[in-house]
């Protein structure tokens, strides 16, 4: 099993440790991050260029050449991830790591919050898809990603696993798209990083006390089940401002933050960003 393998690309040593303005200069590509299912690669290369993934167009270098590209959960193979800036390109290939995904079991849910059958619960149900999906959709321009992350508790015990297989109440279920940090009632939950709020909703049927952040590029990252929620959407964060407390509201069967992220359409591991 690898779960946690960390890489680096560059063109030389040299270029390396000369730093990125001069990996710029000498068009060289490079990327750090987690090269694994649901992982991430951040990049360095000329200010405002088109980053294609696979060929497809999918996000700009920020103003100072830096991008993110994520991996989702069931990414296989290579990627190969292109810098274009006027008549010059640059590109790089790299292997992700395949995890060995556990599969979990919980019991004793509300039937409403597993196979929801009642006309106006549906209807409720589609109302909220709308917000997330307009949540999910903010595009900032920044790079906050770049700072890197730190854990939203300050003490927590990992409950769940990011990308399990789930059974629910005896019914497969989608994966488990988030990492559950297991805290008392009212815990405060901290923001890991600079970024906008895009959505803060205090009673979503399945989330319960939702907030999304938008941290630059498509990066958002979700904070769930939360039992007060101290912020707005609009609101702009630093690194360590209080985001709400952590709660069992929605579909939990104990106080507990569900913490997400997504990179445009892909479901990304938001432990990885953390740096030791």
């Amino acid at each position: 099993m690898n779960t946690s393998r960390r890489g680096l690309l560059t063109g030389a040593a040299a270029t390396l440790a000369a730093g990125p303005a001069l990996a710029r200069r000498q068009d060289t590509l490079r990327l750090t991050g987690s090269f694994v299912q649901g992982g991430h690669a951040i990049g360095t290369t000329w200010p405002g260029a088109l980053i294609f993934v696979d060929g497809e167009a999918l996000a700009t270098a920020s103003g100072t050449g830096v991008f993110i590209v994520g991996f989702d959960r069931d990414q296989t193979g290579s990627v190969a991830i292109e810098a274009r800036s006027g008549d010059r390109s640059i590109r790089r290939v790299i292997d992700i790591a395949r995890v060995d995904f556990p599969s979990t079991r919980i019991n004793g849910l509300p039937a409403a919050t597993v196979t929801p059958s009642d006309p106006a619960l549906l209807e409720r149900i589609r109302r909220e898809v709308a917000l997330k999906t307009e949540g999910f959709a903010s595009r900032i321009d920044a790079d906050h990603f770049s700072d890197g992350f730190s854990w939203p508790l300050a003490r927590f015990r990992i409950s769940s696993r990011w990308g399990s297989q789930r059974i629910l109440n005896g019914t497969p279920a989608r994966p488990h798209y988030g990492i559950d940090l297991a805290a008392p009632q009212g815990t405060t939950i901290l923001a890991p990083a600079a970024g906008r709020v895009t959505l803060s909703q205090p009673d979503l049927h399945f989330e319960g006390g939702l907030v999304l952040i938008d941290h630059g590029q498509g990066l958002i990252t979700a904070y769930l089940h939360q039992s007060r929620i101290e912020v707005e959407a609009g609101q702009d964060l630093q690194r360590g401002d209080v985001i709400g407390r952590v709660g069992m509201t929605g579909r939990a069967t104990g106080p507990h933050l569900c913490w997400r992220a997504k990179w445009r359409d892909r479901n990304l591991d938001p432990s990885l960003f953390i740096r030791a």
